[in-house]
């Protein structure tokens, strides 16, 4: 009886001294400059922000807390490591994601996740890396450092797009902006030229997501997915009906902004560069037939 108490407390006794030993390592890392002071922004909606990583509350880093919204995004420094909560709510995170590389912002992007997410996040989410939330206080410590170290390239890589993406920008209230024409993910409206757009609730996800991803080609097939989802068993052409109407409600002098490339799909296209995209009057006008919300 005796010898198995002792056993008991002798193996929790180790693991305590193993955990002190890996911190006091990390600890006198940061003191002798091994270490760098790392300046990073938590995106979440939790009410206690340290439960989101435990393990970050151990580290000595620069840590911000923001709401999840886009006009949070004007309140980060260009340097900065974004950490995002998807623990609970995957599509609002995803939809952050998006709008950080539509915007153009350089920085890392990490998603806190538990296990169940990481059967739907994929390379088209655009982070740098993921986390779970269980993470132990070395491996953040070592994921941040890698992040920041990717920096640079990822800077490189994100000017590169610039230059051949559309103008999107995110205004003091959170809004995207491309020229006249304004998508409010809040209050899921549209304006243009400060004139409301009257959308349908499914005209209005297309849109956000054209715009959410500038100049980049879709396939009917994946924008059926993205926007209505992996549960809708309707055909293709319902996102041809969508497109025409979306490009009637935008007017003449904006229809051209959803380009058709030729035998792909669609792109949002803000600028006026249209050397692969037809016009507005391709064969997918040909189809008459009305697809519902």
């Amino acid at each position: 009886m005796h010898a198995s108490i002792l056993i008991k407390y002798l193996k929790y006794g180790l693991q305590f001294s193993f955990n002190s030993l890996i911190l006091n390592l990390l600890f006198n890392s940061m003191r002798s400059g091994g270490i760098n002071m790392t300046d990073i922004t938590l995106m979440t909606s939790c009410a206690a922000p340290a439960k989101v990583l435990p393990s970050l509350t151990l580290l000595s880093h620069r840590v911000r807390v923001l709401p999840m919204e886009p006009s949070s995004m004007l309140k980060m420094p260009e340097n900065t490591i974004l950490l995002v909560d998807a623990r609970e709510d995957l599509s609002l995170a995803k939809s952050l994601c998006s709008i950080v590389r539509a915007s153009n912002l350089t920085m890392s992007v990490i998603l806190i996740l538990t296990e169940g997410g990481f059967t739907v996040v994929n390379a088209s989410w655009g982070v740098s890396d993921v986390m779970l939330t269980t993470a132990s206080p070395a491996e953040v410590e070592g994921r941040l450092r890698l992040a920041s170290q990717r920096g640079g390239s990822a800077e490189s890589t994100s000017k590169e797009h610039v230059a051949d993406s559309g103008s999107v920008e995110i205004n003091s209230s959170g809004q995207m902006c491309s020229g006249d024409l304004v998508v409010d993910t809040q209050s899921y409206t549209v304006s243009l030229h400060g004139k409301p757009i009257d959308l349908a609730y499914k005209e209005f996800e297309l849109l956000k997501y054209f715009v959410q991803h500038p100049r980049r080609v879709f396939t009917r097939a994946h924008l059926l997915q993205e926007v209505w989802g992996y549960d809708y068993y309707g055909g293709t052409r319902t996102v041809d009906v969508h497109i025409r109407r979306l490009r009637a409600k935008l007017g003449v002098e904006y229809e051209h902004v959803i380009g058709t490339v030729r035998n792909v799909g669609y792109r949002f296209d803000p600028l006026e560069s249209q050397d692969e995209v037809v016009d507005s009057t391709d064969s997918d006008n040909n189809d008459s037939s009305a697809a519902s919300d």
